[in-house]
């Protein structure tokens, strides 16, 4: 199927690619994947003759197929040689106006800095300014999936940059595509706002990739519906997956595996297809930028991330800061790049980094010459700047190691706690895992009553999330030890033996309450608030009781600001 696009949505592109040449700039650099995309622009260019006044000649080499000259009807080949200084020769001694585009050749420019080709770049440099004098216009364009620029050429070439297929592109293509298969036995059912959304989901993808993508959703159910979006993102996934740096994140939780948390849920739904056109063109509505989540570990922050790839429906990239970081000089701030154009390419999607207290807290310093910094400064000006829809979703668990210039406002959104969970999240909490691990068990009939789910909330106070689950998963390892199916025993007896984290760290959970009372929002809806201290460490205790002084737990209220959503 031949790929279309719009005048639209390449408008800009065209018209500047059209004034380089009318300007006679000898070379144009574009790096792209699209060959066949900015081939068939180029092409259509040379033959406007109302915009660029006068008609050329279009001629195109690459390694394999040697100089060819681009036709309505197909190619011809050109006897000149297989070499591309044959083919700088070519246009230069070529007596009529023309075009030259020039496939891959930066592995001879020096790709990797290494394996230069300079009497290339030499000859380069002698046409350069020869075409600029010659009686009649040529033009030579190097198309290549990456810029590779030799210092001896960066005052020679000009570099366009070419985009990825715009929305309006994609939807033509889309439309196109259903047009050709109503006939087929396809069944193709997509309102208006549906299309959107697929659409959206494919922006990122190359013409072709999207072609594969709508082509993959047809075929794996003989149906094009809104319930196809995974094929779509799955395609997103390949991308992903090449660059190294960025992991696509598959996850199977939804919003109802989170308990509690309602205040940041509400958030969250609130926000949902706020990166549609509906929000900004009947709304003025921008792109959400992000929330910075942090709290007590094991409450939930990761889990929520996971989430909300589900209920946003978008793609879930995960960022390892400690992946960004290379021994080589440069390669750093290379990285950070790289994760950020892949993170728009896909976009809309969600970037996870979890723990970013350990990828961005400290920032080197002098110890690694100033890199964490540069990577840190990129980031937070693309956090500043970015317009495309990419929504960063981050976790902290000591924020106090955070710089003061993540935090302020412009960066994230809003910024959440999460506590400790409350009585009603701990009974929620509970139902959850019991339900999620009797399933299919032979412990399938226990019964998970609210009686039962009351008195275990009321004997884990200061139990997080993650100690809750692993209260299930030990009393589940009690019944196996003991061949025989799960009871309310096991499940008392894990408790008794389990020290919760509110009990080891009271001192750090009572610092970040502090810290969180003005400058975070409770995670937790306010109605479920209460005033659970931790216990004192046996540390503590000792040393008390060694200055001889009374003791008296210090009441403090939950942490963060209660707001409703």
């Amino acid at each position: 199927m031949a790929q279309t696009t719009t005048l639209e949505g390449l408008k800009k592109t065209e018209q500047h690619l059209t004034n380089l040449f009318k300007a006679r700039f000898s070379f144009v650099y574009i790096p792209t994947w699209e060959e066949i995309r900015i081939v068939d622009l180029i092409t259509k260019i040379a033959n406007n003759v109302k915009t660029i006044k006068t008609k050329r000649d279009v001629f195109i080499w690459s390694s394999t197929e040697g100089l060819k000259r681009n036709l309505k009807d197909g190619q011809e080949s050109v006897n000149n040689g297989n070499e591309p200084i044959d083919a700088l020769n070519f246009i230069y001694n070529y007596n009529n106006p023309a075009i030259l585009i020039l496939k891959d050749i930066h592995p001879l420019l020096g790709l990797n800095n290494r394996n230069a080709d300079y009497n290339l770049i030499r000859k380069i440099r002698d046409v350069a300014g020869s075409l600029k004098n010659a009686e009649v216009s040529k033009n030579v364009v190097i198309i290549a999936p990456s810029l590779v620029l030799p210092l001896e050429l960066q005052k020679d070439i000009t570099v366009v940059d070419f985009d990825l297929p715009t929305l309006d592109e994609i939807k033509s293509l889309l439309n196109e595509m259903i047009e050709m298969n109503e006939s087929s036995g396809i069944l193709i059912d997509l309102k208006e706002d549906e299309k959107e959304v697929l659409c959206k989901a494919a922006q990122g993808l190359t013409l072709q990739e999207a072609e594969n993508a709508f082509a993959r959703a047809m075929v794996s159910k003989g149906q094009l519906t809104i319930k196809e979006l995974d094929v779509i993102l799955d395609e997103k996934c390949q991308v992903i997956k090449k660059t190294g740096i960025l992991e696509f994140i598959k996850s199977d939780f939804n919003m109802n595996d989170v308990g509690g948390l309602e205040n940041l849920k509400k958030w969250l739904i609130k926000r949902n297809n706020s990166w549609l056109g509906k929000a900004q063109k009947d709304y003025n509505l921008p792109a959400p930028k992000g929330v910075l989540i942090t709290g007590v570990p094991g409450c939930g922050k990761s889990l929520t991330a996971k989430a909300m790839s589900a209920l946003w429906q978008l793609p879930l990239l995960r960022l390892d800061v400690g992946k960004i970081f290379s021994g080589l000089v440069g390669s750093s701030e290379e990285n950070m790049r790289k994760a950020i154009q892949t993170a728009e390419a896909v976009a809309p999607s969600i970037l996870w980094i979890d723990e970013i207290e350990k990828g961005f807290g400290g920032n080197g310093g002098e110890r690694d010459g100033g890199t964490a910094t540069r990577v840190f400064g990129t980031f937070l000006t693309w956090m500043s700047e970015k317009t495309k829809p990419v929504f960063v979703i981050a976790t902290a668990n000591n924020i106090n190691a955070l710089p003061s210039e993540m935090l302020r406002k412009g960066r994230f959104d809003e910024i959440f706690f999460v506590d400790l969970p409350t009585k009603a999240e701990r009974k929620v909490i509970f139902k959850l895992h019991l339900e999620k691990r009797l399933k299919g068990s032979i412990s399938k009939d226990f019964a998970v009553t609210d009686t039962l789910l009351n008195k275990l909330a009321e004997i884990t106070e200061g139990f997080v999330g993650a100690e809750i689950e692993q209260v299930v998963i030990s009393a589940l390892f009690e019944a196996f030890s003991e061949n025989r199916t799960l009871n309310e025993e096991h499940l008392y007896k894990v408790i008794k033996n389990t020290v919760p984290l509110s009990t080891t760290q009271s001192e750090q959970i009572l610092a970040i309450r502090e810290w969180a009372n003005e400058r975070a929002v409770a995670a937790t809806a306010h109605d479920e608030s209460y005033n659970y201290v931790p216990e004192e460490t046996q540390e503590q205790i000792e040393r008390k009781k060694k200055e001889k002084k009374s003791t008296e737990t210090v009441k403090k209220a939950r942490g963060g600001r209660t707001i409703d959503f």
